[in-house]
C-alpha cells in the first residue's frame, strides 16, 4: 500500500461526493460528467456499494484518463472508513488525479466520509467540494423512503441537489420534489433537473468547498457487519464454472444477495430478464451477464428494468437488494438463475 509520504507533492485535489438513495441515478450522473471531462484532466472515481459483490465498477468503461476503484461490502461512513483512506492514498499517490469523484453506497451516510476527508490524513491534500445529492422524485411517493433516516440525511447534508429520473416522473412529482427540497434548511446552493441523467460539468468544476454539517453518524450505521479486506472481492479470480460465488449482507433495514459466475457461463437473456422482472417491485437489481445476445448490463430501480450492452468480461454478477419487509425469494435466486444457463 502506498504511504501518505507519497502524497507530499499532491495538494488540494478537488474531491466531489455524489450521494443519493438506492437507484437514484448516481452512476448515470457520473457517466455524464466523465463525457464532459476536460481532455487535460485525469480523474479517479471511487465507487462504494452496500452489496458484497460489487457491480457498479463494471458500469464504467476502461479509460486511460479515468481510474475507477470499487469498494464493495458496506458503507464508507462506517467500517469502510479505513478502507477508503487506504484506497484514496493509493489512488492519489499512484494515479495523481486532477479530480476525484466519490460515489457512496445508496445506503451510505455522508457524515463519517466528510469527517475522514477533512481529517489529518488528507489535510491540504484534498479539498472537499460541494456535496451533491441525487433525488428521484418518485421516491417521495413512498412513505418508507421519506421516513428513512439515511434518505433524509443525504438530502439534509447536501450542498446541492440533482433531480433525476425526470422522464419517468410526472410533472406533479417533480414539483413535489422541488417543494420538498425547498423545505430543507439551510437552503441548497442549487437544485438542477438532470434530463436524461445529464449534469452540466460547470456545476462540478465551479463548485465551492462543501459547507458540511455537524451531523453525527447514526447508531444504525455504526453497527454494520465486519469490515472487509482492502482488496475486497471485486478483483478476485472468478468462481469455477458451475460453482457460483454467493455473498449476503444485512443492515439498515435491507438485505443484499450477490452472486458471481465464471465468464464462460452463458445465460438466456429473455428468460433471465423475465425472471428478474418477476421479483418483488421493491427489489433493487443490478447485474452484468454473459448472454446469448452478448454481454449485457441489467439495471432495475423502482420497478423499471433497463438493458444495455457493456464491455465487461471478467465475470457475470448480480446484486439484488430487498427491504427486510419484502417477501424476498433469497434462497431460490441462485437455483433459478442456474436453470437459465445455456452453456
Amino acid at each position: 500500500m502506498a504511504s501518505s509520504k507519497g502524497m507530499t507533492t499532491i495538494q488540494n485535489v478537488p474531491v466531489h461526493i455524489i450521494t443519493g438513495f438506492l437507484g437514484s441515478g448516481k452512476t448515470t450522473l457520473i457517466h455524464s460528467l466523465i463525457e464532459q471531462k476536460p481532455v487535460d484532466e485525469k480523474w479517479a472515481i471511487l465507487v462504494n456499494e452496500f452489496g458484497q459483490i460489487g457491480i457498479d465498477q463494471a458500469m464504467f468503461e476502461t479509460r486511460e484518463d479515468v481510474v475507477v476503484k470499487g469498494l464493495p461490502g458496506g458503507c464508507l461512513c462506517c467500517q469502510l472508513a479505513f478502507v477508503l483512506q487506504a484506497a484514496l492514498v493509493n489512488l492519489l499517490a499512484r494515479s495523481k488525479p486532477d479530480r476525484v469523484i466519490i460515489e457512496p453506497s445508496g445506503l451510505g451516510h455522508p457524515a463519517g466520509l466528510l469527517d475522514l476527508l477533512r481529517g489529518e490524513a488528507f489535510h491540504e491534500v484534498v479539498e472537499v467540494r460541494d456535496v451533491i445529492a441525487s433525488l428521484d422524485p418518485r421516491r417521495l411517493d413512498d412513505p418508507r423512503a421519506r421516513q428513512h433516516d439515511t434518505f433524509r440525511d443525504q438530502l439534509d447534508m447536501a450542498d446541492a441537489v440533482v433531480l433525476t429520473m425526470l422522464e419517468q416522473s410526472t410533472p406533479e412529482q417533480i414539483t413535489a420534489a422541488h417543494d420538498f427540497i425547498g423545505e430543507r434548511w439551510p437552503p441548497r446552493k442549487w437544485v438542477q433537473e438532470a434530463a436524461q441523467g445529464e449534469l452540466p460539468i460547470s456545476l462540478l468544476t465551479h463548485s465551492g468547498q462543501a459547507a458540511g454539517s455537524d451531523m453525527s453518524v447514526p447508531a444504525s450505521h455504526q453497527q454494520l457487519a465486519a469490515m472487509p479486506s482492502l482488496e475486497g472481492a471485486f478483483f478476485d479470480f472468478p468462481p469455477a464454472p458451475g460453482k457460483p460465488q454467493r455473498e449476503t449482507g444485512t443492515a439498515l433495514g435491507y438485505t443484499s444477495t450477490g452472486l458471481r459466475w465464471h465468464p464462460s457461463e452463458c445465460f438466456d437473456l429473455d428468460d433471465l430478464t423475465a425472471y428478474l422482472a418477476e421479483l418483488p417491485h421493491d427489489a433493487r437489481i443490478k447485474g452484468v451477464f454473459h448472454t446469448n445476445h452478448g454481454w449485457k448490463r441489467i439495471n432495475r430501480a423502482q420497478g423499471t428494468l433497463s438493458i444495455e450492452s457493456c464491455v465487461w468480461r471478467q465475470d457475470s454478477r448480480l446484486e439484488v437488494i430487498f427491504p427486510d419487509t419484502s417477501d424476498a425469494p433469497y434462497c431460490e435466486l441462485e437455483t433459478r438463475i442456474k436453470d437459465l444457463a445455456i452453456c
